[in-house]
């Protein structure tokens, strides 16, 4: 499955990026070698065949850049340049300083230069405005900029080569992490701890896991890997979510393949149920948000919800494996239950929005955020010391040998961060590849239809498709979007939201299923998937109920 969604995400991204690059290269979407009219001032007055390099500011008017670009600023353009005069030249150069606030084409066309916030060209002087000294300090002109071609080619070439970089850097700072909670767990399962925390939840791990045994170590793994997510401890988590894998493909009798417990655990996983979703507060806080914390009761309902879908989903789909070669008749053999999955999904979707379900989601907004983040922060807090504390003490009266123990363990958390370097750097790229493309953008707008149906704003579109991809690119779009509608607007709150209401989930699986060497994946994919459109429904669901329009 990984390979087929490796291979979709490569090709979509760079056919759609040499596709947009030809139309663009047909077009003259950038005005190769044609000229805008623009009025420059120069900050010291400067005579014309000076030869010296001058700080000025450039204007352009608001309709002849709307007529030169077929763009539609709504107003006029300043910004800094640096202009280089040659003596006898009518010609001279000109660097335009990009920022943020500049037109979008102006900051494409920047991004492929030597300097990615420079735009250069050649200015051909119209006319100089003179003091009574001689001397001028502006000018009216015609800018022509360096060529520009296949944009969005060289963005997909810098996405590869980045994330590339991105991904090892993710692997080699979880060494350390790996290194000290892998040796941790180890004190912990060889004085029995892990055990005891197992048979005290026995009662729910067996139905969630029938096939793993209750006094098995994967159960303590898990348990522990859950806790911390919940806890909001994601650096934490990882580590007890690789030895889980470990330790459940030691039970696995087809090496390779993943089995029904992996799976459901994936699916927890990837719903990414936190009590507390730090990250986003602070985005919300930096932003001027007034209540920077009033995420923390939407984020869980949506949360629970994807947590309760992609549990349903993998015990449900691992009930009718589908073989190489037989989707068309797992589709037939599985017509009915499909057709009844499809009419519930569709009468939940009718009664969320329908209204139905009102009083309690206002019922759930009657708890106190600011008490319920108080809680949870202070649990945060103490949790990674106690549990240090705990283990270790625990092994000490049990009289293991502790370090020795927890150099064993710190050992196989190095070897094992190394292992998933592979899958990280394939997984990132092709991620780097398909938003670089324009993909994403193709995404969104195919989607749209959909989106609007279920009540899903086009300014919020863009937040849930690059959640389950990337965590990093997740919350640069929300920290976007929250810059241009406001922390505490509707969208604001809703992509907030998504954000802190499910994981990540193709890293999760690459993560995860390498440090095993799983390759078939059965429903893992799907469950997650699952998981991440409940999350998504939940999140506007509740959001609308609270803070709608």
């Amino acid at each position: 499955m990984l390979n087929y969604v490796w291979l979709t995400l490569l090709f979509l991204g760079i056919g759609t990026a040499v596709t947009t690059d030809l139309v663009n290269q047909n077009e003259n979407k950038y005005r190769n070698n044609e000229s805008l009219k623009v009025h420059v001032y120069i900050s010291e007055s400067a005579q014309k065949d000076s030869g010296i390099n001058y700080q000025a500011s450039l204007d352009v008017k608001q309709q002849d850049f709307n007529n030169f670009y077929k763009a539609n600023v709504v107003s006029d353009i300043v910004i800094p340049v640096t202009i280089i005069f040659h003596p006898g030249n009518s010609k001279n150069f000109i660097n335009l300083k990009i920022q943020k606030s500049a037109p979008e084409i102006w900051q494409d066309m920047a991004s492929v230069s030597g300097e990615k916030d420079i735009l250069s060209g050649k200015i051909l002087i119209d006319s100089l405005t003179r003091s009574a000294s001689g001397l001028s300090n502006s000018f009216n002109g015609r800018i022509t900029f360096d060529n520009v071609s296949f944009i969005k080619i060289k963005n997909v070439t810098n996405a590869a080569l980045s994330y590339a970089g991105t991904a090892v850097t993710i692997a080699l700072g979880l060494i350390g992490i790996m290194a000290l909670w892998i040796g941790i767990m180890k004190i912990a399962e060889e004085a029995g701890l892990i055990s005891v925390i197992a048979s005290w939840l026995k009662p729910v791990t067996k139905k969630l896991f029938p096939d793993v045994p209750a006094d098995h170590p994967a159960m303590g793994s898990m348990i522990m890997n859950i806790s911390a997510n919940m806890l909001g401890l994601g650096n934490a988590a990882t580590p007890f979510g690789l030895k889980a894998m470990e330790e459940l493909d030691e039970l696995n009798p087809h090496k390779g393949t993943a089995t029904n417990a992996m799976c459901i655990f994936l699916a927890i996983n990837t719903a990414g149920m936190t009590m507390i979703p730090a990250t986003a507060i602070a985005v919300r806080a930096a932003a001027g948000s007034s209540q920077p914390a009033v995420i923390i009761g939407t984020s869980l309902f949506a949360s629970l919800c994807a947590t309760i879908a992609g549990i349903t989903a993998a015990k449900t789909l691992e009930k009718f494996p589908i073989k190489k070669v037989e989707f068309s008749r797992w589709i037939k053999n599985n017509l009915y239950g499909l057709i009844i999955l499809v009419m519930i999904s569709s009468l939940i979707i009718l009664v969320v929005y329908s209204g139905t379900g009102k009083a309690v989601a206002k019922t759930f907004s009657l708890f106190s955020s600011e008490t319920f983040k108080e809680v949870i922060q202070t649990c945060s807090a103490i949790a990674i010391p106690l549990l240090i504390v705990l283990f270790v003490g625990y092994g000490a009266l049990k009289k293991i040998k502790v370090y020795e123990k927890f150099i064993d363990g710190a050992k196989e958390g190095f070897n094992i961060a190394v292992r998933i370097i592979p899958y990280l750097v394939a997984m990132l790229v092709a991620i780097g590849i398909f938003r670089a493309g324009g993909a994403m953008d193709l995404l969104v707008y195919v989607l749209h239809p959909v989106t609007n149906l279920i009540g899903l704003p086009a300014e919020a579109v863009p937040m849930a498709l690059m959640r389950p991809l990337s965590g990093s690119g997740a919350l640069g779009v929300m920290a976007e979007t929250i810059s241009v509608h406001g922390a505490d607007s509707f969208i604001g709150i809703l992509v907030s939201t998504l954000n802190g209401s499910s994981e990540t989930t193709f890293y999760v699986l690459a993560v995860y299923f390498g440090a095993v060497n799983i390759k078939n994946i059965r429903h893992a994919l799907p469950a997650g998937l699952i998981a991440d459109l409940a999350g998504i429904l939940g999140a506007v669901f509740i959001v609308r109920i609270l803070f709608g329009l």
